[in-house]
Formats: C-alpha cells, sequence, structure tokens
C-alpha cells in the first residue's frame, strides 16, 4: 500500500487518556501531535476514557473523538480501556494504529498480526520502574516493555537516554521523536494573586503529578530547611497514589510556606510559569517531561535532577539551569540557595536556554517526523523498513534530520 498528503493517513491513537488534555503529559502530547497531523490533511481519532473526557463531544481540532469506558483502577485503567480500543479498530481498517505508554502498546501483538494496520508505538517513559506499581504490575510493564522492543513496525522515543536503554536492552534503533513546546507570553500576576496573594518572584514551582519519581516530597523536605518568606508552589494531584499524596500534605502542612494547589491549568498555570523565582523538578525518573520544556519557554530559572533527559534539555550546570543528584536533599538545598543569592544572572541565563529550547523541540517538527514516519510505514515493506531501524542506518539518520531541523 502506498499513501501521500493527498490520500491522508487514517490514524488511530491509543494509550492516552483522551483529549482535550487537561493534567497527564501524554495527553497534551497527543493533543499537539493529533491536531497537527489533522491539519496536514490526515484522518486522526483519538481514543479516549470517559473517567478523563467528559459530554458527548465527537470531534476537537480536526480530531474524531471516540469514547469507550474503563477499569478506574490503577492496575487496569489503562490496559482495559487500551484493550477496547484496540478492538475497535478492526471494523474502521486503519493505516496506523500508534499506542503511546508502555502498558497499552502490550496489545501491539493485536493488530500487527490480525490486521493490515502498521504499528507504531511511544514510549515517553519506562513505566516499569515507577514506585507506585505492585510486584504483579511491574512483571506486566516489563513484558510491555519487551514488546515495544520487537514487535512495533516502529518504536518512538521521546528523548536520546530512552533511545539509548532500547539500543541496550533490546539491540533495537527506536527512532527518537521528542516532545515539542508551544511558545508563550508573559502573563501578569493578576489571578494568582487575587487567590492566592503570589506576586512575582515570591515562590518557587513545581508542576506534576504527586507521586514518588516526581519526588515532591524531596522538595518540601529541602524547601522546610531554607529561612525566609518565600513560598513554595505544588501544581499536581494523585495518579492513583493516594497514599504517597496524603504523605505530601502532611508534609506540606507543618509549613504554612507550602501551597498545594492540586490541578491547575489555563490562564493561571500560564501566571504561574511566567512570575516565580524558580521551576523547580526533583525527579529520579522521567522521559522527557513536559513540564520542563513549558518551563523553559517561559524563560524561568530552573532547578532539575541530572537525569540525562533532565540533561539533555537543559545541558550542563550553569545560570539559569541549574543540577543537583537526583535524590540528594542536601544538595537540592545547596543549589536552592544558590540561585536566590544573585537572581539577575541566573534570569540571563534562563532567557538564554529559551531561545534555545523553543528552536530544539517544535510541535511542527515532531508532527513532520512523525507524519514521515506514517508514510515511510506505508510505501514500504514493513519487516524491510524494520530491519533498516533494527541495524541503526534508518534510526541514525532520523535522528540526525530531526536534530538539524530537516524533517
Amino acid at each position: 500500500m502506498s499513501a501521500d498528503r493527498s490520500d491522508g493517513v487514517r490514524v488511530a491513537m491509543i494509550g492516552q487518556r483522551g483529549v482535550p488534555a487537561t493534567y497527564g503529559g501524554v495527553e497534551h502530547h497527543v493533543e499537539q501531535l493529533g491536531w497537527r497531523l489533522a491539519t496536514r490533511g490526515h484522518d486522526v481519532t483519538v481514543f479516549c476514557r470517559t473517567n478523563y473526557v467528559r459530554g458527548s463531544q465527537s470531534e476537537y481540532r480536526g480530531m474524531r473523538l471516540r469514547r469507550f469506558p474503563t477499569v478506574n483502577s490503577k492496575c487496569f485503567d489503562a490496559i482495559a480501556h487500551s484493550a477496547l480500543c484496540t478492538l475497535a479498530t478492526f471494523p474502521d481498517r486503519y493505516d496506523i494504529v500508534h499506542y503511546h505508554a508502555l502498558g497499552p502498546g502490550a496489545l501491539a501483538p493485536i493488530p500487527k498480526y490480525l490486521s493490515r494496520a502498521r504499528v507504531v508505538h511511544t514510549i515517553h517513559g519506562l513505566d516499569h520502574q515507577r514506585a507506585k506499581w505492585g510486584r504483579g504490575a511491574k512483571g506486566f510493564l516489563r513484558c510491555a516493555a519487551w514488546i515495544s522492543g520487537h514487535v512495533p513496525d516502529a518504536t518512538v522515543v521521546v528523548s536520546h537516554a530512552l533511545a539509548e536503554h532500547y539500543r541496550e536492552r533490546y539491540g533495537r534503533w527506536a527512532l527518537y521523536i521528542p516532545n515539542g513546546v508551544n511558545e508563550p507570553s508573559y502573563q501578569a500576576p493578576d489571578k494568582i494573586t487575587v487567590r492566592w496573594g503570589l506576586t512575582k518572584g515570591s515562590y518557587l514551582l513545581f508542576v506534576g503529578r504527586l507521586v514518588p519519581e516526581k519526588a515532591p516530597d524531596l522538595l518540601i523536605r529541602a524547601f522546610r530547611r531554607i529561612q525566609g518568606n518565600l513560598r513554595l508552589v505544588v501544581v499536581g494531584g494523585s495518579c492513583f497514589t493516594d497514599k504517597y499524596t496524603t504523605s505530601v500534605h502532611d508534609q506540606a502542612a507543618a509549613d504554612s510556606r507550602v501551597l498545594l494547589l492540586g490541578y491547575v491549568y489555563g490562564q493561571l498555570l500560564a501566571e504561574l510559569y511566567s512570575n516565580t523565582a524558580a521551576f523547580v523538578l526533583p525527579s529520579t525518573l522521567e522521559g522527557l517531561p513536559l513540564t520542563l520544556l513549558e518551563a523553559a519557554s517561559h524563560g524561568i530559572s530552573i532547578v532539575a535532577s541530572d537525569l540525562p533527559p533532565h540533561v539533555e534539555v537543559l545541558g550542563d550546570d550553569g545560570p539559569g539551569h541549574r543540577l543537583f543528584p537526583a535524590g540528594d536533599e542536601d544538595g537540592l538545598i545547596s543549589v536552592l540557595e544558590h540561585i536566590l543569592k544573585d537572581r539577575a544572572v541566573e534570569q540571563t541565563g534562563a532567557t538564554a536556554l529559551r531561545q534555545e529550547v523553543l528552536h530544539r523541540y517544535r510541535w511542527d517538527d515532531t508532527a513532520a517526523a512523525t507524519e514521515r514516519l506514517y508514510l515511510d510505514l506505508l510505501q514500504g515493506p514493513p519487516d524491510r523498513l524494520r530491519a533498516r531501524h533494527h541495524t541503526g542506518s534508518s534510526a541514525a539518520a532520523w535522528s540526525r534530520s530531526f536534530t538539524s531541523g530537516h524533517v
């Protein structure tokens, strides 16, 4: 089969909670990618969970929306929904079935071997390493990881660190197509001042799910050891991690300077990014966090753990983009105290990082590279294309073309 821009490719997106995206990096990735593919003339269907997307809307930004129920359970939410969605792809004869996240991709063998569709799997992180999973769930996710390295016609990763993991672990050259970021405009403190008394430069900011690998507990402990009137604003909520979230709330309750806001979106979140003294991301496990790209795009100072995906974005430790050893509370305190001493110097570095990130991480490039992958899969024998991916010749060329912007 062949396909070109005028034909359009029929794509099913499976694994995300749905769109419009509220919380969740995968959901924002699918929204930004999906509507751009639709704009390019492709027929994009996004499968949504009824516990995430309410109402009866059937289309959003050019994407078709299909809702299916799921099991409201930590272990079965994603896989139960993805199973229903996978079966629903058969009557509609999609050209591409595109899975997102590790667990949902465990179903890739079904369309791979029982349908005409080509199968793409985007890995956003090594989910089997997340602390919230028990032994059984981790075992399942390890199996899903093996499948992601052997079954799909193309495996896509959002960071170079993940690409290296697939090369070393499975002998497969996964295709590097990172997340993007939109260029924001500065938002003066307005609603955040009225609601919470926050003014420009008066607080540190954390944005992310309240899960162990994001380490908000480490940040709160470190912050409580820093003297002064600065506040810590924590944006995010539980993700089937209620016990851990309760412990975070208990820690925050011991210091009146810590403000837990839950999930925040839109104008409020833009104001929080625009006016913080620094954005802090103390994670111990990441793929390529959208929150880090968003913070950098606002030109604010950033403090992050020294995980390889963070280093990919921030580069070496320097003004405006400070690194500390992951899990090191004393190291985090030292860096936070350092950036607060000379904010003008840190701001200069943050402004330079902003321009670099806006140039390197563009959603239009992400969409163009994904479109090119789809068309390549549909225009050539998939086994031969997959073999080229496996040996690395195709993947290396893809990485070079994406990094240079020639997609």
